[in-house]
């Protein structure tokens, strides 16, 4: 299993070829005679809504180094998802969340050129977190902005972040928004 499209074996290190199993394509290791998938890294995150705003990061390394995103990661085998996603919000963000008070707004997988992910995102009110935002491990800035206003701003957003925040602002506030930018 891998989470970007697999060309050889991580067992043998034979070149892959395609063969259909389950009426899908795989990629498959003639030595091995074993199928390799293509499998997403959960990632858990939360929008942290405040008024109009949201909590947002920049990255400040690949991938997406420059973006801002919604704060959230990787999830460890032992946590669940919105364990991990308030653990992620902390170290990122110094912002800290019961995992009670997360309400789960959004899941999808997206592939792309760094690989694929399976995003589990919630979201919780301003009032129901504690703590100063300030930069954590990984993000070069820790802000409340405007999503709207960030993304006719031109400064860098990712659409799967727009997605969640429409749907943060759906499920908590039942306000439909949308972030797409202008063409």
């Amino acid at each position: 299993m891998t989470k970007r499209k697999p060309n050889y074996c991580p067992y043998c290190g034979t070149a892959l070829m395609a063969r259909t199993f389950e009426e899908r394509e795989r990629r498959f290791c003639p030595t091995c005679g074993e199928f390799v998938f293509q499998n997403p890294v959960p990632v858990g995150r939360v929008v942290v809504l405040d008024g109009d705003r949201a909590l947002f990061v920049e990255r400040a390394r690949p991938p997406y180094q420059g973006t801002w995103t919604i704060p959230g990661g990787v999830l460890e085998v032992d946590e669940s998802a919105a364990l991990g996603a308030t653990r992620e919000l902390r170290e990122e963000t110094g912002v800290g969340a019961s995992a009670k008070d997360l309400e789960l707004v959004y899941t999808d997988v997206d592939v792309d050129d760094d690989g694929s992910i399976l995003t589990v995102c919630f979201a919780v009110e301003r009032d129901r977190t504690t703590g100063t935002p300030r930069v954590g491990d990984e993000p070069s800035a820790v802000e409340f902005r405007e999503p709207g206003r960030l993304v006719e701003s031109g400064e860098e957003t990712r659409p799967l972040d727009r997605r969640c925040l429409e749907a943060a602002f759906e499920r908590v506030r039942d306000e439909e928004r949308e972030f797409t930018p202008r063409s």
